[in-house]
């Protein structure tokens, strides 16, 4: 992949192997181009997770203003995740052709507006489309994953991308805590309650857009194109890179196991505050603080998932990643049975929150085998596994929380089930020079370039 636009290459101050990625990973560091695309690439990503999230924790006001019934709020929520199915899967492909800074920019520019809007909604035909154009945004994910193993060797690409999606994911926690507490303040000052909420969505959308501007101006897709090695093949066109990425099995089942662990982790930003305001009768300041534990352990266990990765990966290579997830992942559906099953509200927090450390370590993990599947198709594969964990929002918000068919209680036990069920296409995952969870890598020498075209 080439760089969208001629831009100057800056000296990395990390150690860089053969491709010109770090090899290293400071997350503290802001230094250019790696550790600075960085922070700037989940920043972005935390503006979008923001804007997403930042409608769920005042649902219980806006509910009562645009006379929502419980079918509508159950549609808004299934049209967020919606609308970034097929955003994700187009961002992989937007991704090859012209590089993670635009494509995530451009769309963020795009979609801010659309946050800007929500506050003048005014039917639940229009608080259900504003949710769905809002969901967009969040294909900015893909960017954001895809920057990172551009930009970081295989020794550290799990860590750069638990880091990375993990530190964005917290802005949806920090919408469930902010949301309420801004409305609070605007009240304050005898706003009526119907415009109180409508004035507070200025702050999301004008966020998004500045961190959008900031990707353009300072943001490097790679840090020196000179000196990469290229390849004595021709450049494949955009439809051979879809029609490899879409051919790797792979990469369906990663999808598959991304829905179940981030798609139940945006399922539970969805619901979570709301289930603690009806369930357990907390005021709607408490309902958001509560829901932000559950989003605010990003800042650790997603990185925490990719540290655990890399580091099975260092023991017992590709295969040792495959185990790690397994294991996180089951442990994580446990959790989420046990918190449907939990009758007090500290009994309940608490599982939630070992939940929620699990299932986002278990997003981690899974990104930390998507850079292994397809070099070629990188963006594709990325694009597949992102999209399928907005599939497995969908189909969570559809199957157990909307209507009144169960308890949010039992859907939430029901959803843990699923989700240790749907562990188990980890087994056929397999990699002829790493091996799977229970066959040994292939002893037959593969050349590196077609490697990264094996189906």
């Amino acid at each position: 992949m080439e760089p969208s636009s001629p831009r100057k290459p800056h000296l990395s101050s990390l150690p860089l192997d053969s491709e010109n990625k770090a090899t290293e990973f400071h997350p503290f560091s802001t230094s250019p181009p790696h550790m600075l695309a960085f922070h700037l690439a989940w920043l972005s990503l935390f503006s979008c997770f923001f804007s997403t999230f930042s409608i769920p924790p005042l649902i219980p006001i806006m509910r009562q203003n645009l006379n929502l019934s419980a079918a509508d709020v159950g549609a808004a929520g299934t049209a967020a995740f919606v609308g970034s199915i097929f955003s994700r899967l187009a961002m992989g492909p937007v991704c090859d052709l012209v590089g993670p800074r635009i494509a995530s920019a451009a769309l963020s520019l795009i979609t801010a507006p659309i946050v800007l809007a929500t506050a003048f909604i005014s039917s639940p035909t229009s608080f259900i489309l504003v949710r769905f154009l809002i969901g967009f945004c969040l294909a900015n994910f893909v960017a954001n994953q895809f920057w990172m193993s551009s930009l970081f060797s295989t020794s550290v690409v799990g860590l750069a991308n638990g880091f990375a999606a993990g530190w964005a994911n917290m802005g949806a926690g920090v919408a469930q805590l902010t949301m309420p507490l801004l409305y609070s303040f605007v009240k304050s000052f005898n706003v009526p309650e119907n415009t109180a909420w409508r004035v507070i969505f200025v702050v999301p959308a004008t966020f998004q857009a500045i961190t959008a501007i900031m990707v353009l101006i300072y943001g490097q897709e790679l840090p020196c194109k000179e000196s990469i090695k290229v390849s004595n093949k021709p450049k494949e066109s955009f439809l051979r890179l879809l029609f490899n990425g879409l051919m790797n099995y792979r990469g369906w089942i990663l999808g598959l196991i991304y829905g179940c662990c981030f798609g139940v982790e945006m399922t539970m930003d969805n619901i979570v505050a709301q289930y603690f305001y009806y369930r357990f009768g907390v005021n709607l300041q408490v309902a958001g603080t509560i829901a932000a534990c559950f989003g605010l352990t990003n800042w650790f266990a997603r990185p925490m998932g990719g540290v655990v990765s890399d580091q099975m990966a260092k023991l017992f290579g590709v295969r040792g990643r495959l185990w790690g997830l397994w294991a996180v992942l089951t442990v994580a559906g446990l959790l989420c049975v046990l918190m449907g099953r939990a009758n007090s509200v500290g009994g309940s927090i608490g599982v939630m929150c070992m939940f929620s450390v699990f299932v986002q370590a278990a997003s981690g993990l899974t990104f930390g085998i998507v850079p292994f599947v397809s070099k070629r198709s990188l963006g594709v594969i990325s694009g597949m596994t992102g999209s399928g964990g907005t599939v497995g929002a969908v189909v969570t918000q559809m199957l157990l929380f909307s209507g009144d068919k169960f308890s949010t209680q039992t859907s939430i036990s029901v959803m843990g089930l699923m989700m240790i069920i749907c562990t188990l296409p980890i087994s056929l995952i397999y990699f002829p020079q790493g091996g799977g969870m229970f066959c040994s890598p292939n002893e037959t020498s593969i050349d590196e370039e077609d490697y990264s075209l094996l189906v």
